[in-house]
């Protein structure tokens, strides 16, 4: 089977994902990443304003997962990644990475944290030098880390580049030598330098074409495999989160709305926020049509949200006491979490942990 074929073969995908699912769930003790109340607010220049672009947002990631994070532009999914690596600071909240508060670290400490947690970046050309070889950016953690000699960190790179599925040959050229989908293994392959445990994928094939989309996708699902890995998978494309994914959070406006299996999500999504974002997915079947559901208005500025339901001003279904009530996360179904008053169940349903 070619690799769009195994990409795009979506029963054979969600098999997987609910083999993986189980496995997990019987073998695993514990999160690796535990996120509470998570805050970033930026704030504006020459005002008192801020914007909220993170704005209490808490979830988990457990060994060997991939959690995807999906939303619109601007909803502040990548602001999480990149708070999650500490590459900015959070305003209020706690992030735990193997029951450490990495909050509160500092110098020497939080340095040493890098070699657990790395990124692989959205724009594949923008985030490799142009001036340096590509043998010498896949080896700079390594330097920078003081991990081995030269001659261990050349073997060493060479041994990335045949992982992630290049020839080594090739280590002495420049970025602009190499296509969109090979610069992305390069960057996939500096990510794997000090063997992370957690690798968050901001956007990782949004620039790239469609087939390339589907070699880097199955190339990291190859690579989660066999090194253990464990995924936070940042993305607007509904259906690589679908395929690649565990389990799914949704993000609008600085907020989880919902969170659930990638199974149970596209199949049954509660949140209509959730419903609205599903119903734009293509479906490769010219005979069939799905009902489209189109989103009234433009999406608030996250500098003065809405009051209650920041989705109210937008939903479909909305009542008068959602711009009063500013719901949280609830749990109504096992393993099913979703911040929706008029979702059946949820007044009654337990405040997720």
């Amino acid at each position: 089977m070619s690799t769009n074929e195994r990409m795009q073969t979506v029963p054979e995908a969600e098999t997987a994902a609910a083999g993986v699912s189980d496995a997990q769930g019987s073998e695993r003790s514990g999160e690796l990443v535990r996120v509470r109340n998570l805050v970033k607010h930026f704030p504006v220049a020459g005002s008192d304003d801020v914007v909220r672009a993170v704005d209490g947002v808490t979830f988990e990631i457990l060994p060997g997962e991939t959690l995807g994070l999906v939303g619109e532009s601007g909803c502040g999914k990548s602001t999480v990644g990149r708070l999650l690596l500490r590459l900015i600071e959070p305003t209020e909240g706690e992030i735990y990475f193997e029951d450490q508060n990495i909050t509160v670290l500092r110098g020497k400490a939080l340095r040493d944290l890098r070699g657990g947690m790395q990124i692989i970046f959205q724009d594949p050309y923008a985030s490799l030098n142009p001036r340096i070889r590509v043998r010498d950016i896949v080896a700079e953690p390594l330097v920078i880390h003081g991990i081995g000699g030269k001659s261990e960190q050349r073997e060493r790179v060479a041994d990335l580049f045949r992982k992630v599925g290049l020839d080594p040959d090739y280590m002495d050229r420049y970025p602009h030598e190499f296509s969109g989908g090979q610069r992305q293994r390069i960057g996939i392959a500096r990510a794997l330098a000090l063997n992370p445990k957690l690798i968050v994928a901001d956007e990782p094939v949004s620039a790239l074409d469609v087939s390339v989309q589907a070699q880097v996708v199955n190339l990291l699902e190859d690579l989660q495999s066999e090194l253990g890995l464990t995924y936070l998978f940042i993305s607007h494309g509904l259906a690589v989160v679908e395929h690649i994914s565990n389990r799914v959070a949704v993000m609008y406006l600085g907020r989880i709305v919902e969170v659930a299996s990638a199974i149970e999500l596209y199949a049954n999504p509660l949140h209509p926020y959730t419903r609205a974002l599903l119903s734009a997915i293509p479906i490769p079947d010219p005979t069939r049509k799905r009902e489209r559901i189109v989103l009234t208005g433009d999406v608030p500025t996250p500098i003065n949200p809405p009051s209650g339901c920041r989705f109210h001003t937008r939903c479909p279904d909305a009542i008068p006491e959602c711009s009063q009530i500013d719901p949280d996360l609830r749990e109504v179904a096992p393993g099913h979490t979703v911040a929706c008053i008029r979702v059946p169940g949820w007044a009654d349903a337990p405040t997720a942990a």
